[in-house]
């Protein structure tokens, strides 16, 4: 897909073992694969075998300023596919290392769901733990790999939620996506806030109040 001239490129990387139980992730990527400039690739489509293709991976990262890590928490942790995508494609010495420097400088974005509602992921919640602290490993191999980390994308309660509050998630996937390709978001307004979707108003430049 093509890229508007001084755009910044997006690569979503989508992992999702069951997408067809899905109620709200097949709804979310309707808003985003299409955008001009973002490349959408659905691992577990390319991967059904699990024999992830190194070098081509590693050259969708490197034609790409934006990487987002698009999947939903599975028992607190990534899908399995993702996990061995990132094993296998994030090299030493490539990724991470002396001399590994592809990554650097790229910026990277989760976009995940959880099945339960946001009062659970909280310290005095039934999960003990927020999800920035889920999402820990995450942050650490961007740091490790020299990426901007910024915070997360977060649609709690996908198992009660709304045809309206889907629609409005949607929306707003779409417009911090096309926002990141356009430099139009105020990261460090944004880099204050606990998920990057809680005020898009507010960070994203030029946007109504």
């Amino acid at each position: 897909m093509t890229t508007k001239s001084n755009a910044n490129s997006v690569l979503i990387l989508f992992a999702h073992p069951a997408l067809q139980k899905s109620r709200v992730n097949v709804r979310l990527i309707q808003y985003v694969r299409d955008i001009e400039g973002v490349t959408f690739h659905d691992l577990y489509e390319a991967y059904p075998d699990f024999h992830v293709q190194v070098q081509f991976e590693q050259e969708q990262l490197m034609k790409h300023d934006i990487i987002v890590l698009h999947h939903p928490i599975f028992w607190f942790s990534i899908p399995a596919l993702l996990k061995e995508w990132m094993d296998l494609v994030l090299e030493h010495g490539w990724a991470y290392g002396r001399r590994g420097r592809a990554l650097k400088g790229k910026k990277l974005l989760s976009v995940i769901s959880t099945g339960g509602r946001e009062s659970l992921y909280q310290k005095e919640g039934y999960n003990k733990h927020t999800i920035g602290e889920f999402l820990l490993p995450i942050r650490q191999m961007a740091y490790v790999c020299k990426m901007d980390y910024l915070p997360p994308f977060v649609v709690h309660g996908t198992n009660t939620i709304t045809e309206e509050e889907i629609v409005r998630q949607g929306e707003c996937y779409q417009k911090i996506i096309t926002s990141l390709r356009d430099g139009t978001i105020d990261l460090d307004a944004a880099c204050s806030l606990s998920r990057i979707n809680l005020d898009v108003e507010r960070i994203i430049k030029g946007a109504r109040t």
